[in-house]
């Protein structure tokens, strides 16, 4: 047996063709399942059995009191913690929804509530959940289906089920995410360690509702398989219609691509090679792709111009056409398989985007496809493009068995010589009262941080103001120094005044010691006063400049290392006659550039002259070759230049500005001289 067991799931199990000695002795794996499901038929059997034993003692009429005591403890419910005067009274809340709704939460493992809470949950309730209370003892059972529909909306509220939990195509999500997308099984005919996973997807909701029954459900589906015809066969029987074979839809579109299949659920057996083969047969299928998306930047066209606007360069129109085409395309071979489509068992849909989905589900005149059909599901697993190889990849996908095997006795085995190898939490010790730990910055350490903060960044941006008014609505005293002072920042800078110099901000540094009075011969970290980190000499004339507002008597001038004192008068006159000495040197640098450009124009003006007045062309040795008006040969003096050395002889001295200029009217002028030789020619 095992090794027959072997055999089998050795080879490919389709869902829908298991081998008898599999479905035969399939059955769910782990009791979580059986829990899980079982707990509603466990009730459902005591309230069976609570009612029969309630009819029982109603039905005794000898009158005694130990009867009388028995009929009065048969009327009471043990679940809602109520007891009742007759049996009548006890059976009606027993079809209550008051009673309903306390065993769906006994199921689901909460508290079950008292009749007041329960009234006052009915009444935060916007619609009425009542109605079963009137009907009569021969309509139980449908009651019980009325009385869970109406403890719906009641159940979804108690469980803060919104509108907004929403699978992908818009229906209201029936199971939770929680679930796994597999179910797996085992059986005997199997070993030990293997278990058989098949998809949920391919069981319809109200298959999956009663997972109680799964099995039985499992057992249903199987289909017998398509026998090949054989090609010399005359007198078989008619091949069944398509519509009379069990059958799915498959379709994927994104991108421009779109492809759709209709694949029945029973295989076609042949043989290869002298071994019984199965294959899906393909009713239907077909594909289309369009240039709809922005290559290297992804999205339809439409999507595009809905965010950023109607682009109008010839890509985007081709796109937009081809949309229209690809969506006309679709939704004519949707029509034509409408047939099809409606007697399909599942729509398994894959739509990457609003402009696809709206491609298949509209809404349009003649709509096939629809967002609230139960029988529309995605795939439950990663897929590629949409192409026909894929659709039929994720078909064999979605109805093969997965095979796992899970030596669990090895893997409790590993685990636990794991758990010994791993070493036992340490306790964390507690600190002893000798053990120092971090305390908590105190209000004052907060206040230091926080002003610490504020003024250094009106200081880096040199607000002298802003600074000087900060000191003083704050009452921050003089000998202030940044918090916490560990930093790197702040061991270089401890005040107010290091920083204002290192950053070289001459205003507030004069704004600090005048007005402000800061002491400038505290030193930071590194044994430097203020002054020393002053990196220009705006920030050191300023220091000095303080020095002498302040007086030679306000500070140790000599501690602080600010060199003698200086007035601000002395200060803005030595900066203007600075200033004055820089503009004459200017003035004369023009002055002498001036003087050279006008020598060496004058210079080219008479070489030129001279050039015309001789009318001929001067060679290296200094000789004129031509008939000038002077007749022969003569000495002209120098050599001619090329036009390159002219052009560079023009442009000496000039500006960049100045020669790009002079270049775009040459070649302006040469433009222009072309044009009036081939309008002569013309």
């Amino acid at each position: 047996m095992a090794q027959k067991g072997e055999e089998i799931w050795k080879r490919p199990l389709y869902a829908f063709d298991l081998p008898q000695e599999i479905l035969t002795t399939i059955q769910p794996k782990g009791d979580a399942l059986a829990r899980s499901t079982g707990l509603e038929d466990k009730a459902d059997d005591r309230l069976t059995t609570e009612q029969r034993s309630t009819t029982q003692d109603a039905s005794r009429t000898n009158g005694t009191e130990d009867d009388a005591r028995k009929t009065s403890t048969a009327t009471s419910c043990a679940l809602c913690g109520v007891s009742y005067a007759t049996v009548q009274e006890q059976r009606d809340h027993v079809r209550s929804d008051f009673h309903g709704y306390n065993v769906k939460q006994k199921i689901k493992g909460a508290r079950a509530v008292t009749e007041t809470e329960f009234e006052k949950l009915v009444d935060d309730l916007n619609e009425s959940i009542s109605g079963s209370d009137s009907s009569d003892s021969d309509e139980d059972e449908d009651n019980a289906k009325s009385k869970d529909n109406m403890l719906i909306p009641l159940l979804k509220k108690q469980a803060n089920i919104s509108n907004d939990d929403e699978d992908d195509f818009g229906r209201p999500r029936k199971r939770g995410s929680g679930k796994q997308p597999l179910l797996w099984f085992t059986s005997p005919s199997l070993p030990s360690n293997t278990s058989m996973g098949i998809y949920r997807a391919i069981f319809t909701d109200e298959e999956q509702d009663e997972e109680g029954h799964i099995v039985d459900t499992l057992r249903n589906k199987q289909l017998a398989p398509i026998p090949v015809p054989k090609a010399s066969s005359t007198d078989e029987a008619p091949a069944p219609s398509p519509l009379d074979i069990p059958h799915v839809f498959l379709c994927m579109t994104g991108g421009g691509h779109f492809a759709a299949m209709i694949v029945s659920l029973a295989p076609k057996v042949g043989k290869k090679g002298g071994v019984e083969e199965r294959q899906a047969t393909v009713l239907a299928h077909k594909t289309f792709h369009r240039y709809t998306t922005r290559r290297k930047q992804g999205g339809a066209q439409s999507a595009n111009d809905s965010a950023k606007g109607a682009a109008h360069s010839a890509g985007s129109s081709l796109r937009r056409y081809n949309e229209a085409a690809l969506t006309a395309e679709v939704r004519q071979l949707l029509l034509e398989w409408k047939d099809l489509i409606d007697t399909s068992q599942l729509l398994f849909i894959r739509a990457t985007g609003t402009t696809s989905r709206r491609t298949l589900f509209g809404p349009y005149d003649g709509q096939i496809l629809r967002h609230n059909d139960p029988r529309i599901r995605g795939f439950p697993f990663s897929t590629r493009r949409a192409t026909q190889s894929e659709l039929m990849r994720a078909f064999i996908e979605l109805t093969r068995v997965k095979v796992s095997q899970v030596d669990e006795a090895a893997l409790a085995a590993a685990e636990a010589a794991q758990a010994s190898k791993r070493p036992s939490k340490p306790s964390t010790p507690k600190p002893s009262s000798g053990q120092s730990t971090p305390a908590k910055p105190s209000k004052e350490d907060e206040d230091k941080a926080f002003h610490t903060s504020q003024l250094q960044s009106l200081i880096r941006r040199q607000k002298a103001p802003g600074v000087l008014s900060y000191l003083s609505k704050n009452s921050i005293p003089k000998d202030f120094t940044f918090f916490p002072a560990s930093t790197q920042q702040n061991h270089h800078a401890p005040t107010p005044l290091h920083l204002a110099a290192s950053v070289n901000s001459p205003a507030v540094v004069i704004a600090l010691l005048t007005k402000s009075e800061h002491d400038p011969t505290i030193l930071n970290g590194e044994g430097k006063t203020p002054f020393d980190l002053a990196g220009d000499r705006s920030t050191r004339d300023a220091f000095r400049v303080a020095r002498h507002e302040l007086g030679e008597n306000r500070w140790d001038w000599e501690k602080s290392r600010i060199p003698q004192a200086m007035s601000k008068t002395d200060a803005d006159r030595r900066e203007e006659r600075e200033r004055k000495q820089a503009d004459d040197a200017e003035s004369e640098r023009r002055r002498v550039e001036k003087e050279r450009l006008r020598r060496e124009a004058k210079e080219a003006e008479e070489k030129e002259t001279a050039r015309k007045m001789a009318g001929g062309r001067v060679v290296g040795n200094g000789t004129r070759i031509g008939n000038g008006p002077s007749g022969g040969l003569g000495i002209l003096g120098q050599l001619e230049k090329t036009a390159t050395e002219r052009r560079e002889e023009e442009m000496r001295g000039m500006t960049p500005e100045m020669r790009m200029r002079l270049e775009r009217e040459r070649r302006a002028r040469a433009a222009e001289e072309r044009i009036r030789r081939m309008q002569q020619r013309g």
